[in-house]
């Protein structure tokens, strides 16, 4: 998880050589305020912490019925904002916010570590699926190594894995936290996320940034038993020796995870800098962080990624783009060169914005957090999206901050990016498309497609919209109207009441799978100069099916323009019950491909 928000000493050790923010570290992209065409695929996230209650649930003490609505309250928001992905905290303390036999249910759910809900209902699935009904991927965010918040044990649960196993786990600042040097603690985690990955339908693990602990001035990390008892390679330096038991546990679990279920993705969001540049580690940043996660967390974030171990990773860059120890364009550099091609999303403080610190005080500017998502743009997909800490703050609006977000930023439905490593095979077409104008009213409705070569089904559909007159191409959001998501083997519907009597428009419909591979098209056209039309879709396209729609085409001189286009659907119309004169392939024809 992100530094938990009552830790502020984080930011304090890098107080030192602060001045006020440059006026020449104002960046390019905070130029433009607005972007002419957005990125049809970015990743687009919040964290919904539960520790101490930070997000979700508001309470610890509310019934199922209160958290429940709470929740969708929150992704109501979310939605609204342009989100399409939610990592929620289901595992903060060794303890749970589902049903399980290997770990207690939490205290921040039911006010009682073991105490199960007062509806005796598990809720995780009633969370998976209200993220899938708006369109958005589901994250399980699992802390892997703490097993308190305090060091009062009194309070646990029998069940805890503290009370069970006491050997398993360390004190040190305060807190009980899992001993990664243990076979044993490691074979316990893999236990637990694997036991979700199996009964769940989550879309990805992912860990936070707390592996080993912060180092904290006058605690001593007390692992020399392990150190001694589970060494076999005999790793002199201890910083390796830990470095190696983390190594281990992420290795496992990406190999167990890809076994189990090949489309859950892995991810982690570390400290935000890996090393700083020196002479030992040119490989480094340019920054001067006091907390790098190789050196103090003893976790190589950067040797996962070129090792392929995970899929994605979300460094928390919490500083602004004026930082003088940190500043957010040197490490979102340093990040897309060292991303090895997985996906690389930004963690951004949005809470920072909520703050009357002294030591950024860039973030009182209202365009901070827009001019760095706009800096993510500019990297042209090296960047793929963009995670706020947290949903909290994303409700209270920070600096109008979530409005600027809603009515420029993501003003567009975005797809998911898609991760060509673990499936780069598209989904079939839909079939059965229709459509039924009824003067301003347009229903469209299809089916299904059949299982692609892999075995895959769609798991949501892409519905597009085009007027007759304007220049399109299947890389602009701006043309897409929904991102349907019906219940698995059901008939789509979606009715369009936006469309102007007396118009003509062309739809075309995409199936997508659960890693958003993205089917050719099904097109369908509607003249609208009938009171009353029935359309039924043209055959998709033969062409080889890639991750990629087919570019836009500009029409030749002698092909008519769509207007011109539309025009010859409606003379159509209206003499069916003649000869069909022959067509001519305009600008749509060679967009959708066929006759």
């Amino acid at each position: 998880m992100p530094r938990f928000l009552a830790s502020g000493w984080f930011f304090l050790l890098l107080l030192l050589g602060l001045t006020s923010p440059p006026a020449a570290a104002q960046t390019e992209a905070d130029s433009a305020e607005t972007d002419v065409v957005p990125p049809k695929r970015e990743l687009r996230a919040i964290w919904i912490a539960t520790v101490a209650n930070i997000d979700w649930p508001l309470q610890r003490n509310q019934t199922p019925t209160q958290y429940r609505r709470d929740y969708q309250k929150l992704l109501d928001v979310a939605q609204g904002a342009g989100i399409n992905a939610v990592f929620v905290q289901i595992r903060p303390v060794s303890d749970a916010f589902y049903k399980s036999d290997l770990e207690p249910w939490s205290k921040y759910l039911t006010n009682q570590q073991g105490k199960a809900p007062a509806d005796g209902q598990d809720p995780l699935p009633f969370l998976i699926n209200e993220a899938h009904r708006r369109g958005m991927e589901f994250h399980a965010w699992f802390n892997p190594y703490r097993a308190t918040m305090d060091s009062v044990r009194r309070t646990l649960a029998a069940s805890h894995p503290l009370k069970r196993h006491p050997e398993w786990f360390i004190k040190y600042n305060g807190q009980y936290l899992y001993n990664p040097g243990m076979p044993e603690v490691r074979e316990h985690i893999t236990k637990v996320i694997m036991d979700v990955v199996r009964r769940y339908d989550i879309d990805a693990v992912h860990f936070d940034d707390y592996f080993y602990p912060y180092p904290e001035a006058g605690q001593t990390l007390h692992d020399e038993a392990a150190y001694r008892d589970y060494n076999p390679d005999s790793i002199p330096k201890l910083a390796d020796w830990r470095r190696r038991n983390v190594d281990i546990l992420i290795h496992d679990l990406h190999d167990s995870i890809q076994t189990a279920k090949r489309w859950v993705k892995f991810g982690i969001s570390p400290f935000g800098v890996w090393m700083n540049k020196s002479k030992d580690f040119p490989e480094g940043s340019a920054t001067r962080a006091g907390q790098p996660s190789y050196a103090n967390l003893y976790a190589d974030t950067r040797g996962w990624l070129q090792k392929g171990w995970i899929d994605y990773i979300v460094p928390q860059l919490y500083w602004s783009t004026n930082f003088r120890l940190c500043p957010y364009p040197v490490l979102v550099d340093w990040w897309a060169k060292n991303r090895f091609d997985r996906h690389l999303y930004i963690g951004h403080g949005m809470y920072r914005m909520l703050e009357s610190t002294r030591s950024d005080t860039t973030w009182r500017n209202p365009r901070e957090l827009p001019r760095q998502v706009r800096l993510n743009r500019s990297y042209n997909g090296e960047v793929a999206g963009s995670v706020f800490f947290s949903a909290r703050s994303l409700v209270k609006n920070p600096l109008g901050t979530t409005d600027s977000l809603r009515r420029d930023l993501f003003l567009n439905p975005a797809l998911v990016p898609t991760m060509p490593w673990k499936d780069a095979m598209p989904p079939a077409p839909v079939a059965q498309a229709l459509l039924n104008r009824a003067n301003a009213q347009i229903t469209l409705t299809w089916q299904p497609g059949p299982a692609a070569p892999d075995g895959d089904l769609a798991a949501y559909y892409a519905l597009y919209r085009f007027d007759a007159d304007e220049t399109v191409t299947p890389d602009d959001p701006r043309n897409i109207m929904a991102l349907p998501r019906p219940a698995p083997g059901q008939a789509a519907v979606f009715v369009d009441t936006t469309a102007v009597p007396g118009q003509g428009y062309a739809y075309y419909i995409t199936a997508l799978d659960r890693l958003h591979n993205e089917s050719r098209p099904v097109r369908l056209f509607t003249s609208g100069q009938l009171p009353m039309e029935v359309v039924q879709a043209s055959a998709p396209p033969v062409a080889v099916a890639t991750t990629q729609l087919p570019p836009a085409v500009e029409p030749e001189a002698a092909t008519p323009s769509e207007a011109e286009l539309v025009k010859i659907k409606v003379k159509e119309a209206e003499v069916k019950a003649k000869a069909k004169p022959k067509k001519k392939r305009g600008f749509f024809g060679r967009l959708f491909g066929g006759d």
